[in-house]
């Protein structure tokens, strides 16, 4: 039975009639305290009219002989476990589907809005944050039984359709029309829109004239259009599956563009949005917020009409309790101005939340064109795996391996980091077969895989807990749904990594204090099922980190 339950429980039986389904148990924080502490009585005290000790005390009277209590302090309870408690616990950790996840989302909905690069432009590393963070979520949230609706936001509309179909026209050969690629149609991007920029303006006025065309349904600009985008997101996929990633809807800004004029007759229905210098604004300077401009002077809209028009259409479609958004941090304020006049507007039954990251800079550097570092998803995909087959190479790893490994790394060098730092990427840390990386935790798991090849056995299933090693390795083991669910609730997938990484050292104490091979039979069987819980723990968080895991390395 779950501790936090069963302290509860005697919550509830000491003081009855109360409501106690705010008591918690965390791990305790220095063993000298025991495994375990509850506060929770200093916090009840004057609710049922006693002082927080005799609180704290009264409690510890109805927590059954299997749980040590100690009263310290003015109410502190500090609880240790028996080792049959944590056998018990350890064996229905490990009969638990899924590791123990609990479906906490079971029959709720999220979308979550992530990675969004725009079309006609390939892909590059400034784009795998919010790729690998957003994924994770993703998975995290399925884990725990939610309904998840992974939509990728794609820059599909705009200015530069106009600049693209132009070039397009103009700027590539008959033969890279006929055999075209994303590459090609970021050339001729880059040519058109240099063009564009001369001074007497007669480039910049034919892309406009093909922009307007092109809004106003012209069947030829459409086709182009629409091929442009189909080529675009063929190649988005292409490097999504080497990352593991997959979106169930693909609706780009163009999906939304009809809509927006909607919203803006409903915004100036409401009173929200009023006339100013020509163009439509909502005044959010009470809120310390600014001005959020919803249709500019040209009668052209901007990120914050799409948005609103985006949550409407979510609602509408999917209503879910939550639309999570993984951007870079630079957008903090478009994010609180969006969701204030989503709130104004009557959106109130889905909580909206913003995931900021830090941007990612390279061996130091700031990644930008004029730096000469903007490299190429592909690229920077093709080189962890020849760095990585460089490793794995001298124990017989092939191709397939590396790319595991060298692609784990990658998602590992972001996905150990809070979301909200900005991290600064390093080959020689990210592969690193020392130290918190994606390498040295797939090892981990491979080790073990070994250990339990070798023995021929993965243990009878029972558990026996008796060295200092052993009940630190499996009090911590028994901490894995928790980790996921604490994740998952500040949407932070380096929270999963970090508890892996504790584990992964606690585990190698224990190996290295605890013969397991030559141990006499009934200990081998128990510390093998520890052995193989912790596999299995390792590759189900590494899982929902979006990192394979290798059997051997």
């Amino acid at each position: 039975m779950d501790l936090t339950e069963i302290v509860r429980g005697a919550f509830e039986k000491a003081f009855q009639g109360e409501d106690f389904s705010n008591v918690k148990v965390v791990p305790a924080t220095d063993p000298k305290f025991g495994d375990y502490q509850c506060n929770d009585a200093l916090k009840v005290a004057k609710k049922v009219g006693l002082k927080p000790r005799d609180a704290a005390l009264k409690v510890a009277e109805n927590i059954g002989s299997a749980i040590k209590v100690e009263v310290a302090g003015p109410g502190f309870l500090n609880l240790t476990v028996s080792p049959e408690w944590l056998a018990a616990e350890l064996a229905a950790l490990a009969a638990a589907p899924g590791c123990g996840i609990p479906q906490n989302g079971a029959g709720r909905r999220v979308v979550i809005d992530y990675s969004s690069p725009n079309a006609a432009k390939q892909m590059h590393i400034g784009h795998i944050r919010s790729t690998v963070i957003g994924c994770a979520i993703d998975r995290i949230f399925r884990a725990l039984g939610y309904e998840v609706i992974a939509d990728n936001h794609l820059g599909d509309w705009g200015t530069q359709f106009g600049i693209l179909i132009k070039g397009y026209r103009e700027c590539l050969t008959q033969e890279e029309r006929d055999n075209l690629t994303v590459a090609n149609l970021e050339k001729c991007y880059v040519l058109s829109a240099a063009k564009a920029k001369e001074e007497d303006g007669v480039w910049k006025d034919a892309c406009r004239a093909e922009l307007v065309k092109l809004q106003q349904g012209d069947p030829e600009n459409l086709a182009l259009w629409k091929k442009f985008i189909e080529i675009s997101i063929g190649e988005f996929e292409r490097m999504y599956a080497k990352l593991g990633v997959k979106f169930d809807t693909y609706r780009g800004e163009s999906y939304y563009n009809p809509m927006m004029p909607g919203v803006v007759a409903k915004l100036l229905d409401m009173g929200l949005a009023k006339e100013s210098e020509g163009a439509l604004i909502v005044d959010l300077s009470e809120e310390k917020l600014g001005v959020a401009i919803v249709r500019k002077s040209d009668g052209g809209y901007n990120y914050t009409t799409s948005d609103l028009a985006c949550v409407e259409s979510r609602v509408k479609d999917y209503d879910p309790e939550r639309i999570i958004y993984v951007t870079d941090d630079r957008q903090q304020l478009h994010f609180k101005q969006f969701f204030s006049i989503a709130a104004k507007m009557g959106y109130t039954g889905v909580k909206l939340v913003h995931v900021p990251f830090g941007l990612m800079s390279f061996q130091g550097k700031a990644i930008s064109t004029r730096e000469g570092n903007l490299i190429r998803l592909e690229e920077l995909l093709a080189e962890a795996k020849r760095r990585a087959l460089a490793i794995v190479a001298e124990r017989g790893g092939d191709e397939a391996l590396a790319e595991a490994i060298g692609y784990g790394a990658v998602k590992y060098a972001d996905l150990s980091h809070d979301p909200a730092t900005a991290i600064d990427f390093n080959w020689d840390k990210a592969l690193a077969l020392e130290g918190n990386s994606g390498p040295y935790l797939q090892y981990a798991y491979a080790r073990v895989c070994s250990l339990l090849e070798k023995a021929g056995s993965s243990g009878d299933g029972t558990f026996a807990v008796a060295t200092p090693s052993e009940k630190r390795l499996a009090l911590q083991l028994l901490e894995f749904p928790g980790a996921v669910v604490r994740a998952a609730e500040a949407y932070k997938p380096s929270v999963l990594a970090d508890y892996l990484f504790q584990t992964a050292q606690l585990y190698s104490s224990f190996y290295q204090s605890s013969p397991i091979l030559k141990s006499e039979e009934s200990v081998r069987n128990a510390r093998l099922s520890l052995c193989a819980l912790f596999g299995e723990v390792l590759k189900t968080g590494l899982g929902l980190l979006g990192i394979e895991t290798p059997r051997h390395i």
